[in-house]
């Protein structure tokens, strides 16, 4: 959906010195498309993965000062462009999730199909480890990050399983964690719905990067630097990210004055315009081309009333 997301951000780009955020840097790919298709612009893309960093920065060297890149969590973003004297920007756009190049490095811990370390963090620099989250969680909180992160049905069911087989051996390695919540979950379910163990995965990968709750900061963060008629577009993977990115949208784009007013004073008018109309999805040549683009859904947003100040 990368083509959709550049038509969408377009109008805001288009304009000397205009300044776009890559809040997800990933290998590059996308800040690169962003820095070819809008030649005026200034990319400023983060990432808490080091070895991303590296490996975007020698793809994006030819663009020169046009590009910074920062080692920063998306929820930072405020105070990364603080830091970089840049009072507001233009577009930003968001790529949730884990990227491809953790799900393909084994060493990593994020894919269920292959056995490696039972790690998952996306800056391996900080923070605990997934194998760690199996090893020391109690029932009720390896229960409740199933369940909410997971939506999983046998949440309970696998966090016992889990706590019984960590007695006999801690958890370090994928495969194990794999075999045991396919045995946990029935034979009946296991048929549909692919690998059992996805959910869990994702789950541990949610826990231990603390995905949702820096949504939960990054988006009103990324909105509050949002200059007027500047634009943003969120890419989720799972309904837990869309859910709270249709949340923020939604708040922003209603007016917050109390009802039956004859006129809407200004501080009460809506901040924000919707763009998409509930979430896109990728289309059935996207997905041919790409699997991993079949859950994908894009919102995306305009700013278009600047905020009133107080007092």
């Amino acid at each position: 959906m990368l083509q959709r997301c550049l038509d969408v951000l377009a109008p805001a780009l288009t304009a000397p010195g205009a300044v776009v955020v890559d809040a997800t840097l990933g290998l590059g790919g996308h800040s690169e498309a962003l820095l070819r298709s809008f030649p005026e612009a200034r990319l400023v893309a983060v990432d808490r993965d080091p070895s991303a960093l590296r490996l975007a920065g020698e793809r994006l060297a030819p663009f020169g000062e046009r590009a910074t890149l920062v080692h920063a969590v998306y929820d930072e973003i405020p105070q990364v462009l603080a830091d970089l004297g840049i009072e507001q920007i233009q577009g930003a756009l968001f790529d949730l999730g884990v990227s491809s190049m953790q799900l393909d490095e084994a060493d990593r811990g994020f894919a269920y199909a292959q056995d490696a370390p039972l790690d998952m963090r996306m800056d391996q620099t900080t923070g605990i480890s997934a194998a760690e989250v199996l090893n020391t969680y109690s029932h009720g909180d390896l229960a409740r990050i199933l369940k909410v992160y997971g939506e999983e049905r046998f949440a309970g069911k696998i966090a016992s399983v889990i706590l019984r087989e960590r007695e006999r051996e801690p958890f370090s390695n994928s495969a194990r964690l794999v075999e045991l919540v396919r045995n946990a979950i029935p034979a009946a379910t296991r048929r549909t719905g692919g690998n059992p163990a996805k959910r869990t995965f994702q789950a541990l990968r949610i826990e231990v990067n603390g995905e949702l709750s820096v949504l939960e900061r990054a988006i009103p963060g990324a909105l509050d630097v949002l200059a007027v008629s500047g634009r943003i577009a969120v890419m989720s993977y799972h309904s837990l990210e869309d859910r709270l990115v249709k949340q923020f949208f939604a708040a922003g784009a209603t007016a917050t004055a109390p009802p039956g007013l004859p006129i809407v004073p200004e501080e009460h008018q809506p901040r924000l315009k919707l763009l998409t109309r509930g979430a896109e999805q990728a289309t059935e040549q996207e997905i041919a081309e790409n699997r991993r683009a079949t859950p994908v859904r894009l919102r995306a947003a305009e700013r278009i009333r600047a905020s009133v100040s107080k007092g």
